[in-house]
């Protein structure tokens, strides 16, 4: 009788990894449309380069190394396309290509593969391209198409620089915080899109409620003990983009679900914290790495005793 061992995470069902891959792109899709729609075909093309440049640097990656090709599997295409969605509409293509390269090859295959990364891909190259050029990173612009907007929002067919709706969510109706009549990147404006993409997620059982949840309920809570409007908090910046897409990924966050619970709660208070204090107008790119450094701890910390083992002594 032979053992087998591989990494987590350790799925209960038959579902395959092209399955649940497929089921994101499915899930971003509405938020993908609403991108593109709003921005225009600048933001097609990033959205186009990142996902063809981590497919790409994954299948030369493991040829090179002779590795099983394994592009199949969907998981560079959905790597791609979050970091697509991470980025400004007007970013100069070459960003999302390094961008998808650093995703791909620095973060997940030199770690041995999708299932090895201890950080989202997506979110790490997204805090590189945010280090190394954030003046590309952190200009931000108005949706070409801004839809029924108030006066609150300069409306017309020219794109107009201007900082994310985090910094002054007051300037917005909660509207158009819903609808993406604000700056931000291509994926985080439309909140609506987004909130599509998780329901679509939770109907067909690909994620859990109990991250995205808690992590928001947190920033909205702390953002409501300081004086501060809960629901704008709740739909500026990219807070409910990586709380449902790149806080739940299944291999950077705790196996149990109480794990999960002082996963999604440091993320939050993460946020909060950064958003207060920090130099970044927005924090949930960093507050979601942070809490994936620290997955292994809380791993070991709410691990369950398995029975027949001894109790190691101090």
């Amino acid at each position: 009788m032979s053992l087998r061992l591989s990494t987590g995470p350790h799925l209960l069902h038959k579902e395959s990894t092209r399955t649940l891959m497929l089921d994101v792109i499915i899930a971003l899709v509405p938020t993908t449309a609403a991108g593109i729609y709003l921005f225009g075909s600048k933001a097609a093309w990033v959205l186009a380069v990142a996902v063809a440049s981590a497919v790409l640097c994954e299948y030369l990656f493991q040829k090179l190394t002779r590795r099983p090709v394994r592009v199949l599997d969907l998981s560079a295409v959905v790597t791609g396309l979050i970091l697509g969605l991470n980025l400004p509409a007007e970013a100069p293509l070459w960003l999302p290509a390094i961008g998808s390269a650093v995703a791909v090859i620095l973060v997940k295959e030199l770690f041995g593969g999708i299932g090895h990364n201890f950080m989202n891909p997506a979110l790490l190259a997204r805090g590189i391209l945010l280090a190394s050029w954030p003046a590309r990173m952190s200009v931000y612009f108005m949706p070409i198409r801004v839809l029924g907007a108030t006066s609150a929002v300069p409306a017309g067919p020219d794109a107009v620089s201007s900082a994310t709706a985090l910094i002054r969510p007051q300037g917005y109706e909660v509207y158009d915080l819903l609808m993406g009549n604000i700056p931000g990147t291509i994926g985080e404006v439309c909140k609506i899109a987004i909130l599509i993409g998780f329901l679509y997620m939770l109907f067909v059982g690909t994620i859990k409620w109990h991250i995205p949840v808690i992590f928001v309920g947190t920033v909205a809570l702390f953002t409501w003990l300081i004086g501060g409007d809960p629901l704008k908090a709740v739909l500026s910046g990219g807070l409910l983009f990586g709380a449902v897409f790149m806080a739940t990924d299944y291999v950077t966050n705790p196996m149990l679900r109480i794990g999960q619970v002082i996963f999604a709660i440091g993320c939050g208070l993460l946020v909060a914290v950064i958003r207060m204090n920090g130099a970044f107008p927005e924090g949930v790119t960093y507050a979601i790495l942070i809490m994936n450094i620290l997955t292994p701890l809380i791993d070991r910390l709410t691990s369950r005793r398995v029975y027949g083992t001894v109790k190691q002594h101090a």
